[in-house]
């Protein structure tokens, strides 16, 4: 097969849902206070440089420094074709590359998006969604580590960098006193958009939905500031399911083949959209804009599905159709090989977002090729899923 990808020309301007940046060693690592410099280490293991989280070494990641990474789009054919042939992941990512400057800092990483034809993105950290499912038993190191981190995107990236790199600090909410406090040193720093977990919250009391009426003055602060929240495909925490069908305990590890997994891959996102109108957080606050990033768009359909059901049979928990709620107020970024027609049928033009998971394996070589998957649509509704819905969204 040959190379999916082409730089398209586009008569409007792009801005992409997702774009990632990579984190060295002291975005973990430089701001710990020293109370908390053992929890996150990195250590040597056969002559390969590992992450620790409080001394449990994670495979999260294979290679954490991302010295050496997947091309851009690596896996660009497998998700367009599948793998007929049964190859390993690892012989699914092909030959690898040495990181370049523009994966690790704001100034290469503009030059570079003006090379491939993109206007504005949103900037996701990549390694940081390990963090809160790897200390869920310690509510209060979360909050400290992802305080640190931030404070590294703040002085490498910043928020906002030039009105063209919008970097999304992790938000935290275990407590939320703790994740108002992150919210506004974050927005007063630039922050346009926030990431959040799709998972349930850890608490000193266990976990609990984010839609609950406990985080109601964290959200009414969201919508004060006019932030965009991005739920992020991250690791949700259902690898303990998953890993007991197949009779083992293990940590999500997202580059190995696990049936299982791929399976149940998506039911973090279902769940989580599910929260924001089964515990109401949604009618409560009917101004907050969320989007969900580098999910699909799949599990809409068989989620609207269910909640049809749900409403059906349990009108008294709703107060209005939780269906027409979620196709209302929640933003989706479909896969680039997924089609989109019935997304738009289901849920309108304006509410569909596009995203190019730049430079991920899972994601597109070049990212103005997604417009290829549109080209049936008129110019006007092309502009709106290639960066006019974010614009509204992402407000400076």
């Amino acid at each position: 097969m040959g190379q999916l990808s082409h730089r398209v020309e586009l008569p409007f301007p792009l801005f992409d849902a997702d774009n990632h940046l990579y984190e060295p060693p002291e975005a973990m690592t430089k701001y710990l206070p020293k109370d908390y410099r053992d929890v996150i280490q990195y250590v040597q293991v056969n002559g390969r440089t590992k992450i620790a989280i409080k001394g449990q070494i994670s495979n999260y990641i294979p290679n954490p420094t991302f010295e050496v990474v997947a091309r851009p789009g690596a896996w660009e054919e497998y998700f367009k074709f599948g793998n007929p042939e049964g190859k390993s992941k690892r012989e699914l990512f092909g030959e690898p590359m040495r990181s370049i400057p523009a994966f690790f800092e704001p100034g290469p990483r503009l030059e570079l998006m003006d090379q491939l034809g993109v206007d504005r993105t949103l900037m996701f950290p990549t390694l940081a969604s390990l963090i809160e499912e790897r200390l869920r038993d310690d509510p209060v190191a979360i909050h400290v580590i992802v305080h640190a981190l931030n404070q590294w995107l703040d002085e490498v990236w910043g928020f906002n960098y030039k009105n063209r790199i919008f970097t999304t600090p992790v938000i935290t909410l275990p407590i939320v006193e703790k994740a108002i406090e992150e919210l506004e040193w974050c927005v007063k720093r630039g922050a346009r958009a926030i990431l959040i977990r799709p998972a349930p919250v850890p608490g000193f009391r266990g976990p609990r939905s984010f839609a609950l009426p406990e985080f109601d003055p964290f959200w009414e602060r969201v919508v004060e500031y006019d932030v965009f929240v991005g739920m992020h495909s991250s690791d949700s925490g259902y690898s303990r399911y998953t890993s007991e069908w197949d009779g083992v305990e293990k940590e999500m590890r997202p580059f190995e083949t696990n049936a299982m997994a791929i399976l149940n891959e998506w039911r973090p996102i279902q769940d989580a959209v599910a929260s924001w109108v089964i515990h109401g957080a949604l009618y409560r606050h009917p101004k907050l804009k969320v989007g969900i990033v580098e999910a699909g768009s799949k599990w809409m359909f068989p989620l609207l599905d269910n909640m049809a059901e749900v409403y059906k049979k349990a009108p008294e928990c709703f107060p209005s159709d939780p269906v027409e709620e979620i196709k209302n107020r929640i933003y989706v970024s479909p896969f680039y090989e997924e089609g989109i027609d019935a997304l738009i049928d289901l849920v309108g033009v304006d509410h569909v977002l596009y995203g190019s998971d730049w430079p991920h394996p899972e994601g597109l070589a070049e990212p103005t090729h997604y417009v290829t998957a549109l080209e049936h649509l008129s110019v006007e509704d092309q502009a709106k899923i290639m960066g006019g819905n974010l614009s509204r969204l992402v407000t400076v």
